[in-house]
């Protein structure tokens, strides 16, 4: 299984290495020591951890300039393959993400609960909102 430092994790979730700490001190994550002497998570206990702590997306885009970017790095939390296709989940910050592929195409990337992954989307049409130029 994957191990992820402190603040790779702290990244994954959205949050600062002090919160992930403070999480491993309170016992609702677990950590050891890998080979350089630094704390590390299991990748899937993180996994686990993303998935059922994981935020709600913004209610309303409208409130705030922005435009969404379309590369999120993730946390994969869900694997389900079968013969030929397969249901890979991450989680993405406060987003989930959902993709489907090819089992063949998940066995080649070496995509398991708790690897790190990059979701790209390509999309035909990029929409941009803001709330007027507002500073």
């Amino acid at each position: 299984m994957p191990k992820i430092r402190i603040r790779e994790a702290a990244g994954l979730l959205g949050v600062s290495d002090d919160t992930v700490r403070r999480w491993i001190d309170s016992g609702q994550l677990t950590s050891a020591i890998d080979d350089s002497g630094r704390k590390v998570i299991d990748g899937a206990e993180l996994a686990e951890f993303a998935r059922s702590n994981a935020s709600p997306a913004p209610t309303d885009p409208l409130t705030t300039d922005s435009s969404a970017r379309n590369r999120f790095a993730g946390l994969v939390t869900k694997v389900v393959t079968d013969k030929v296709m397969a249901q890979v989940e991450m989680q993405c910050g406060p987003f989930t993400v959902v993709s489907l592929m090819s089992s063949e195409a998940v066995r080649e990337l070496g995509l398991e609960v708790g690897s790190i992954a990059v979701a790209v989307v390509k999309a035909t049409t990029v929409i941009v909102e803001t709330t007027g130029g507002k500073s």
